[in-house]
């Protein structure tokens, strides 16, 4: 006997999940429209942030992100955006993400949530020792006396034998610098080499800093709000999970006062392995929103990309593996010898589908792009054809990282 299905819970097929998630995420876009910083912005705008992540075997991620969208799209776009314009700022999402300056004031109840947290018990004690407020006092004095300072600008305290008394094994000082930043007195204002240069947030985004920050239950409808309107379908938990600001618990209440609004529909959603589907929510427009992705997907059937190991409709496993059936793991901090796969391995991605994964190097002494290994999905023949799309998309990848050559494997 099929399940019950409540008359005001609708069913959504994996596949329309799928391809809402790649049109509200951008990766449906025309390849061949122009790129200008404004278009930049306007995507970033529409994806809610891009991590940005320091390790550089092929391409920092935040660029490797934006030129699978975008692939006009050149890293010079971004320093322009975030340390020209300022209509970006740096700032923590579930890892270091740019956010669009039009979310600072809300984010600005985030910073206080952090400090109520880690100020309610000895914190502060473990990462910049017995005297924490002296040495906060002393990174945020000398910053605005001196100006943009980076963590290497402060002397090096040596620790006690046995004992880390800074974040991650940090000196105080740079834990300090970090606290300051997630309180908001700091700001990033520019990264040389990925090293951050820090400034008072006040010199660098005067305006949105004097803004009043909202009340806790507004900054809660704002986070599960944007993060439904960039999935379209969630659960709770992805909600809670986009932004990495709120709770599963306020992300379910949200859900359930939003669902008695009308701004949300409750949904069974199916996974391609045909197993039972989830408890979820879904704009109650989801229709006409997949009738727009499906009419943008349509010429890119045969388009294929190499995406960012940090790309945002992968970032969620377990979300990646229902709709995408795509088991993807980042090894870049798995031993080597355990490693089924390789260092810094890109997803390939042919129209909605996730088809294969490489490993690649960029050897800049070489000025040459090497896939050390592609690996594709069950059910996907490499085609002649097939093969020629994947060669194309390894040479546009070159050129956009600066190199001349490609090897692929025989």
């Amino acid at each position: 006997m099929p399940a019950r299905v409540h008359p005001e819970m609708v069913t959504i097929p994996a596949s329309a999940a799928r391809r809402l998630l790649l049109h509200a995420q951008g990766l449906l876009e025309d390849a061949a429209a122009p790129v200008d910083a404004a278009s930049v912005q306007r995507l970033i705008e529409r994806m809610g942030y891009v991590q940005i992540d320091s390790i550089n075997m092929v391409e920092r991620a935040h660029h490797l992100t934006l030129f699978s969208r975008l692939p006009g799209y050149r890293p010079e776009h971004l320093r322009q955006l975030h340390e020209g314009d300022r209509s970006l700022f740096e700032h923590w999402t579930h890892d270091a993400s740019l956010i669009p300056v039009s979310s600072f004031q809300p984010w600005k109840r985030r910073s206080i949530r952090f400090v109520s947290r880690v100020s309610s018990r000895d914190w502060l004690k473990r990462r910049l020792g017995p005297k924490p407020r002296k040495v906060i006092d002393e990174v945020r004095g000398r910053i605005e006396c001196e100006g943009p300072l980076q963590s290497r600008d402060f002397e090096r305290a040596p620790s006690k034998k046995g004992h880390s008394s800074a974040w991650w094994g940090w000196k105080p000082q740079k834990a300090a610098l970090e606290y300051l930043w997630w309180r908001g007195d700091l700001t990033v204002a520019a990264r040389i080499n990925f090293h951050k240069v820090y400034d008072l947030t006040e010199r660098v985004y005067p305006h949105h800093h004097a803004l009043e920050p909202p009340h806790d239950e507004e900054w809660v409808e704002w986070a599960c709000r944007n993060a439904i309107e960039r999935v379209v379908v969630a659960s709770p938990r992805e909600i809670a999970g986009f932004f990495g600001g709120v709770t599963i618990a306020e992300a379910t209440a949200w859900c359930r006062a939003a669902g008695e609004r009308g701004e949300v529909v409750a949904a069974r959603v199916e996974s391609v392995d045909g197993s039972k589907p989830r408890p979820g929510f879904a704009l109650p427009d989801w229709r006409e929103r997949l009738a727009r992705a499906e009419a943008a997907l349509s010429p890119l059937e045969g388009h294929m990309r190499l995406l960012s190991p940090f790309d945002p409709v992968l970032r969620d496993r377990a979300r990646a593996l229902r709709l995408f059936g795509f088991d993807y793991r980042f090894e870049a901090f798995v031993p080597a010898p355990k490693r089924r796969y390789g260092y810094y391995v890109l997803p390939i991605m042919q129209g909605e589908r996730m088809i294969g994964r490489a490993d690649f190097k960029h050897h800049r002494d070489r000025e040459t792009l090497i896939a050390n290994g592609v690996w594709w999905e069950k059910g996907v023949k490499p085609t002649r054809v097939l093969k020629a799309r994947f060669k194309q998309a390894c040479e546009e990848l070159a050129t956009f990282i600066g190199a001349r050559h490609v090897e692929l494997p025989r």
